[in-house]
């Protein structure tokens, strides 16, 4: 029988994982306590608790177990340990990671540990041994959680030597050398950030960590020129602060689609910018300005020839599998095998090539916005307001609408806030390019966009109608 949780559900004591939680702030006094399972009270999702005093370090002499490698998560790691363990992932000498990403609500970090299955969990307290951990691949380096905040959570499972082939490709595309300096603002326990971590390793360098703040990046960079990688968002914040970009060996810029009023900006400022694309289950960005790093495959499924449709990626970046909780399974239509026997990831964003053969990304095919009987592709409508002079930000989505099914929204965030854009300027503005279908039908004007850990808008919280 399980224990009833918050809600009053009952957990069942397959879901009861021991993981660690950290009590500081709760009582000053306290020790953090770890769950086992004769604790002396009952925490979240029915899981004991008892100090870490209870519980011994677990350490494995081999990371290798029956059936693969064994799997250990790691919360709440400095990002440098967390660079270090994951070195010795991508070496073989330690356990495959599974990074909870700060700020993981500890219900959610019940259901990733009961899914996902680790063997073991690392915080900065120590190493607690879990019961029920199933084991990944012999090559597998790391399984990175996709599922966002809710949903049923997923793992997608990346061996070393995918990890490895994106992080050469990317230093080779870029022209990187040993010995070069990699900043890191983005998170660590994200595939963005892990990737910074990896292209340091494989050029012999370990990353400079720190939180993403104007005045210090640009004194951390001062004389190092380092490469980094940024979303949107932060590569505008750098722009306003008139930051001369050139301090910077590369900038890589991903997450996000980027306007070109904002690419232009910023090369203006100095800026080597490279824009990428990609996601977790390619190692994070295997597209660079539109072609792909050296041994990534790009193919268009097309209605017909030169139109736009679903991309599907393929080459040695490519994630091994999905790894779901025992009894569920992802989409069996996700990693594909053609007649010659290539695996193809069949993506859910939908682009088109030109005709020098570059990759154009429209936007996510569960995107494309249904009003009226005409179908919108948010990504060209955001690319047109984009650029619009009193614009600073925006993002475009459907939200619903009784009488057409969906209208198109956008959602603003003004260069001036006493003088915001009025809904008919953005409507005539995007009507000089597009259809009058495609204008917005409504205007939401915020001070700050709704952001993701990973830097991405929430796309989620910008779909609900405005309040």
């Amino acid at each position: 029988m399980g224990h009833p949780d918050a809600k009053g559900r009952q957990t069942p004591a397959s879901a009861r994982r021991s993981y660690a939680f950290c009590q500081a702030g709760r009582d000053a006094r306290a020790r953090p306590r770890l769950p086992c399972a004769d604790g002396p009270s009952v925490g979240p999702a029915g899981v004991r608790w008892c100090t870490v005093a209870a519980v011994e370090e677990h350490r494995s002499a081999s990371p290798l177990v029956p059936g693969g490698r064994a799997l250990q998560a790691v919360r709440g790691l400095p990002p440098e340990d967390l660079e270090r363990r994951l070195g010795a992932a991508l070496e073989g000498t330690g356990p495959a990671l599974l990074p909870l990403p700060d700020g993981t609500p500890d219900a959610r970090v019940a259901e990733l540990l009961a899914s996902l299955r680790p063997s073991s969990l690392r915080t900065p307290e120590g190493v607690v041994p879990l019961d029920g951990g199933a084991p990944v691949g012999l090559d597998a380096a790391l399984v990175v959680t996709t599922s966002g905040s809710t949903g049923a959570p997923k793992g997608v499972e990346l061996s070393a030597s995918a990890l490895l082939a994106s992080a050469r490709a990317s230093v080779a595309r870029i022209g990187a050398r040993p010995g070069d300096t990699w900043s890191c603002v983005l998170p660590a326990g994200h595939i963005s950030g892990i990737q910074v971590m990896t292209r340091a390793h494989v050029t012999g360098a370990r990353a400079v960590h720190s939180a993403f703040d104007v005045d210090t990046l640009v004194g951390e960079a001062a004389g190092r020129r380092p490469h980094i990688s940024l979303v949107p968002t932060q590569l505008r914040r750098l722009l306003s602060a008139d930051v001369d970009l050139s301090v910077f060996g590369t900038i890589l810029l991903g997450g996000a689609a980027a306007e070109p009023d904002l690419l232009a900006r910023a090369r203006a400022a100095g800026g080597r910018v490279v824009t990428t694309y990609g996601m977790s289950e390619t190692c994070g960005g295997c597209v660079y300005d539109g072609a792909p790093l050296d041994g990534v495959r790009v193919r268009i499924d097309a209605e017909e020839t030169g139109g736009p449709g679903r991309i599907l990626l393929g080459g040695p970046t490519l994630l091994t599998a999905y790894r779901t909780a025992p009894g569920a399974s992802a989409d069996p239509h996700a990693l594909t095998e053609d007649a010659s026997g290539l695996r193809w990831l069949r993506t859910n964003d939908l682009g088109r090539r030109d005709a020098d053969g570059r990759l154009h990304v429209l936007g996510r095919m569960d995107e494309v916005i249904n009003t009226g009987g005409h179908k919108v592709v948010p990504g060209q409508v955001n690319a047109l307001l984009s650029g619009h002079p009193k614009v600073a930000e925006s993002v475009v989505v459907g939200r619903p609408d009784a009488e057409w099914g969906e209208r198109v929204c956008a959602v603003v965030v003004p260069v001036d806030p006493t003088d915001p854009p009025a809904l008919e300027e953005l409507r005539s503005h995007v009507r000089e390019r597009l259809p009058a279908y495609a204008a917005p039908r409504e205007l939401d004007v915020r001070a700050v966009l709704p952001m993701l850990a990973s830097g991405k808008p929430d796309l989620r919280e910008l779909r609900r109608p405005a309040r």
